[in-house]
């Protein structure tokens, strides 16, 4: 159940480990933040269209800020990202890359596909947590608190 403040994060990613690190570093940061972690694209699809097991609206709340790994098995996170982009209910949802990829050419195609901003993720852990917390200051703070 989300509060009057709560900020809803939608995060596709296929590792539960980079998953269970992003629930940690927002827990330091946004008390106001709830993560909904899908393990790949097709599920944050379905999340995002409200299909299957994210058929009720109280099972999958619009999110405030959709983050993508670059990388998953079935459907990557370009992929979704141009799906959403694409989609006039959902374009206008912060979207953003958070990968390990520090590729020059991941980065155009994001952007180029529509990514709001593009994270590499860094391997300590005190940096990842700041990565973290900036980031839910860039995109969450532009939202207001849910009724």
């Amino acid at each position: 159940m989300t509060s009057e403040k709560t900020r809803i994060i939608l995060y596709a990613e296929d590792e539960p480990a980079q998953a269970a690190l992003v629930r940690i570093a927002l827990q330091r940061n946004a008390d106001d933040v709830q993560l909904h972690h899908v393990e790949d694209g097709g599920i944050a699809l379905d999340y995002l269209y409200r299909r299957g097991a994210y058929a009720e609206h109280n099972v999958s709340p619009r999110p405030d800020l959709i983050l993508l790994d670059l990388r998953m098995v079935l459907i990557g996170g370009l992929e979704v990202l141009s799906t959403i982009k694409k989609d006039p209910e959902l374009q206008t949802i912060p979207t953003v890359i958070l990968t390990t990829s520090d590729s020059e050419e991941d980065r155009s195609h994001a952007y180029t596909s529509g990514a709001d901003g593009y994270f590499t993720k860094p391997m300590d852990f005190d940096q990842f947590v700041e990565m973290i917390k900036q980031m839910s200051v860039r995109w969450l703070q532009q939202t207001a608190p849910r009724p």
